[in-house]
């Protein structure tokens, strides 16, 4: 092994948590998923083409995601005191920060600053690792990944420089490419780069997992705290949302954390293949995030206007954000226990079959129906666990 390549490495008994320099990068993604909540929340109430404007903010936030998660495992395979990568953290927290910017014109003429920006971040760390990683096997699987950003490279900067509509479907090209590799682990032709390739810590990458939902709920802390704070504190409205947006945090980090969430370290290293669960694990926490930010957006929307008319779209936001946390959740607990509660399901099916009848009542309402769905679901976690002991992981083999 090169003396570079030896530098840049994980060190076998390194501590398998996540440094200061991780929760640094991680700060800039709540201001970037604040700025994708917003966008969504501007173009629901001034009442835009919804559907297309939905689709452009999620390719956004699918984007912030992917850079995220390969920025983590980055970070956990590699040494996160070497050098190139604390430099190559910072190029990630820039590029981060630029798209962020770009968000509210992304689709307009901010279009090249944002695609640049995430390419930029992936070139860059590509061109960096391979080439320190010479006389090592992991060179091999390196290439690999950049290769494939490589690729995406393409619809990324032509959809940039094309307008609408062509860019909605370049990039729709492009974040299916990087999200395909990723779960795929990014094959190429000189290897296979089977999941066994990647030795990803499961302590480490279930702790960066959980720590990034936070992040998510940061910014819906961040996001009804802005809207409660613009209101200037006036209207019993107002402040009811307010304590609802509150009593739904709470209950989205209630519902993540119990059980499944505190043993999903202890699930991933009894796992016979870790990488299968980690890949279960990355698409639950997509879900959810993506759910944390709809239920962002809607709490925002029932904050200014908690009472009056109830639009279709804003119902979505309110409860698809929980439906979609649930659904996520449903597959970190299958992960972690092999099975899903009946109340996650239960609870998701009632925020469904009763989204089309909350059109005829105040936004506030429909926020209430959501946070008393996520109670009983809270609830109903402590009433299973009454007099039992612990639950242990039962990890599908």
């Amino acid at each position: 092994m090169s003396t570079r390549a030896a530098a840049l490495l994980r060190k076998p008994g390194q501590p398998e948590r996540p440094s200061l320099l991780e929760l640094f990068f991680d700060l800039v993604f709540v201001f970037a998923l604040n700025r994708v909540s917003h966008r969504l929340v501007d173009d629901l109430t001034e009442r835009r083409a919804v559907v297309a404007e939905a689709g452009e903010t999620l390719l956004l936030l699918l984007a912030f995601l992917i850079l995220w998660f390969v920025t983590a495992w980055v970070t956990d395979i590699y040494d996160a005191k070497a050098p190139q990568l604390q430099v190559l953290v910072y190029v990630a927290m820039l590029g981060a920060m630029m798209m962020a910017v770009a968000v509210p014109r992304a689709f307009g003429d901010a279009g090249l600053v944002f695609a640049g920006a995430y390419i930029a971040v992936h070139l860059i760390r590509g061109l960096v690792i391979v080439p320190a990683l010479h006389g090592h096997e992991a060179q091999r699987r390196a290439a690999g990944v950049l290769l494939w950003f490589s690729l995406s490279a393409v619809p990324w900067i032509a959809g940039a420089i094309l307008p609408d509509p062509a860019r909605g479907l370049l990039w729709a090209l492009a974040v299916a490419i990087d999200g395909t590799a990723l779960l795929l682990f990014y094959p190429a032709p000189w290897t296979l780069a089977t999941p066994q390739q990647w030795p990803v810590s499961a302590e480490y990458i279930s702790e960066r997992y959980r720590q990034f939902f936070i992040i998510g709920l940061g910014e819906l802390i961040l996001t009804t705290g802005s809207a409660y704070s613009d209101t200037s504190f006036r209207g019993a409205g107002a402040v009811a949302a307010f304590a609802v947006a509150f009593a739904t945090t709470v209950l989205l980090f209630r519902v993540y954390v119990y059980k499944a969430g505190q043993l999903l370290p202890e699930a991933l290293a009894a796992a016979r293949e870790p990488s299968r669960l980690i890949r279960e694990a990355f698409i639950a926490h997509v879900l959810m995030i993506t759910g944390v930010v709809a239920v962002a957006v809607g709490y925002e929307i029932v904050i200014r206007h908690p009472f009056g008319h109830t639009e279709t779209a804003w119902t979505v936001a309110i409860l698809g954000g929980p439906i979609l946390f649930l659904f996520g959740r449903a597959l970190v607990e299958h992960a972690v226990f092999a099975r899903v509660s009946r109340s996650r399901v239960i609870g998701a099916l009632v925020l469904a079959g009763i989204a089309p009848t909350m059109t005829f009542v105040p936004p506030l309402t429909v926020a209430v129906a959501a946070v008393v769905v996520l109670a009983g679901i809270a609830t109903a976690d402590m009433m299973r666990a009454r007099g039992k002991p612990p639950e242990r992981p039962a990890v599908p083999r």
